[in-house]
């Protein structure tokens, strides 16, 4: 008589986990079992996604919210410290916070424009800052929700701020473009980036007038999470199959200088 072998459970990180795709991807993980940290923005917006995850079904004893705002680079490493005192193994961190790049240039406390910060260089930092975590068990893996705007996107160099020539949607497609380079970084797990589809999300009115529902969206998400999915190292993924990329973020000595500059960018902000 064989005996089944249960999965190992896992525990997943997911930012931006109060509505939308990454709410909806906290939902299906936790519905598999998983340990779900959920993180928020802040505290009440977090424990009103708790709330409506364990209505949903979720184990309450599987959920752990963390908050920090993604506009506070201090609160990023606080957050990451958090995380990685009470779970010393992640198996996957869904970097999927992000907001839309407000209509006037803005610049956070730590001297970043603001959706470069909240959608890229929060990501950078917090992928790095877990490092050992993501390091401790083989077969981890690190989902950047990237967008198919990053198309349209390049990194000013000389201005990543865009301080001299600002646009809404110029800003928010440099910081999904970055989000797809960096997902091409070499690291001990298995990093890809991944366009969900155009989702009826806070997000959308940037970019289209209609789209699917942010559970459609998730549920490709959750499928480069699930370990039996073999994924493709430093891969985008349109959806769940992978896709070609914009040229640019496909260049390994752009991999490097971005890497070179986010060091710098969240450097300043100790």
């Amino acid at each position: 008589m064989s005996s089944v072998v249960p999965p190992t459970p896992r525990t997943v990180l997911v930012t931006g986990a109060t509505s939308g795709i990454g709410w909806e991807t906290a939902r299906l993980l936790a519905g598999r079992g998983d340990t779900v940290v959920v993180h928020a923005p802040d505290q009440a917006s977090g424990d009103d996604a708790v709330a409506r995850l364990v209505a949903a079904g979720a184990d309450t004893l599987r959920l752990r919210l963390v908050v920090a705002d993604f506009s506070r680079l201090d609160e990023v490493r606080a957050m990451a410290a958090r995380v990685a005192e009470e779970y010393p193994v992640l198996d996957v961190l869904v970097n999927n916070a992000a907001c839309v790049a407000p209509e006037r240039h803005t610049m956070t406390a730590d001297g970043n424009e603001l959706s470069l910060q909240v959608n890229f260089l929060a990501a950078y930092l917090l992928t790095h800052e877990l490092s050992g975590p993501l390091s401790a068990r083989p077969g981890s893996r690190v989902v950047n929700v990237s967008s198919s705007t990053h198309r349209t996107a390049s990194i000013s160099w000389s201005d990543p701020h865009r301080a001299k020539r600002y646009s809404r949607l110029a800003a928010y497609a440099q910081s999904q473009l970055a989000l797809t380079i960096f997902a091409r970084e070499q690291a001990p797990w298995t990093s890809v980036s991944v366009h969900p589809g155009v989702c009826d999300t806070a997000l959308m009115p940037l970019y289209a007038n209609q789209g699917e529902s942010a559970a459609e969206g998730a549920e490709r998400v959750a499928r480069l999470c699930d370990p039996a999915a073999e994924l493709v190292p430093g891969a985008y993924y349109d959806g769940t199959a992978p896709a070609p990329a914009a040229p640019v973020a496909q260049e390994d000595r752009t991999v490097r200088r971005l890497c070179k500059l986010a060091d710098q960018l969240v450097a300043k902000a100790v």
